[in-house]
């Protein structure tokens, strides 16, 4: 959990953000991450279309979550995506409101809002209704801004609602990942950028480094980390 109460003792959640082909798709299942996801927002270096995200999609374990990342698009277009292409999640990484959010979040599997490090709107994170939350970097003076890919003071990501899960993202890479963790005492971490070679193209060893330091931290309210993998289908509103 989060927030000040006492954390469950599991193996933090891992999603790799970016996935742009298939081989990249199998080196995160590989490497150990729990969810994989698909930039849909136009203007993304690692765009992908809904078609061929579904492709891949299709030929990964079913214990891996599958999730279209999504900006500003009208809520039917969002659940028409997942549905039509079988994943598991939608990720609202716009200016979504509460409703629709709520739109989307009774009409696909699992739903992901994300907040901005700092904001306002993080502090009132449960009217938009989901949880888990993902908190992203904050522009420089201005917390009502998302500067994706950017690092920060991840320890911001702890005013979070107390007992919501936090997906941390933002300027993570495997040097950092442990420490962030620490700082923000989140659920899980998400990352694109800190594991690639170039743009879209995950770096082997970068994501196996990633996972392992994320799932080696050992919360302050845990004595070892658990011994298996994170099981998300035991969270019923994941």
């Amino acid at each position: 959990m989060h927030g000040g109460l006492a954390l469950e003792c599991l193996l933090v959640f891992v999603k790799i953000c970016g996935i742009t082909n298939e081989a990249d798709a199998l080196i995160a299942v590989a490497m150990g991450a729990d969810a994989v996801g698909f930039i849909f927002a136009a203007g993304s270096s690692r765009q992908i279309a809904p078609a061929r995200a579904g492709d891949i999609a299709k030929r990964l374990p079913p214990d891996i979550l599958t999730v279209g990342v999504f900006r500003n698009h009208a809520p039917s277009k969002v659940v028409e995506i997942v549905n039509r292409q079988g994943l598991g999640a939608a990720q609202l990484h716009g200016d979504e409101s509460p409703e629709d959010t709520l739109y989307v979040q009774e009409r696909v599997p699992r739903t992901m809002k994300v907040f901005v490090a700092g904001s306002d709107k993080l502090l009132s994170a449960r009217k938009w209704g989901t949880d888990p939350i993902l908190i992203d970097a904050p522009k420089a003076g201005d917390t009502s801004a998302l500067v994706p890919g950017e690092p920060y003071d991840y320890a911001l990501a702890r005013k979070a609602p107390a007992g919501m899960h936090v997906v941390l993202a933002g300027g993570l890479h495997p040097g950092n990942v442990a420490d962030a963790i620490l700082r923000s005492r989140a659920w899980g971490v998400d990352v694109a950028s800190g594991v690639e070679s170039e743009p879209g193209k995950k770096d082997p060893k970068l994501v196996a480094a990633f996972v392992k330091n994320a799932k080696s931290v050992v919360l302050p309210d845990c004595e070892e980390p658990a011994s298996g993998p994170y099981d998300w289908e035991s969270e019923a509103d994941l």
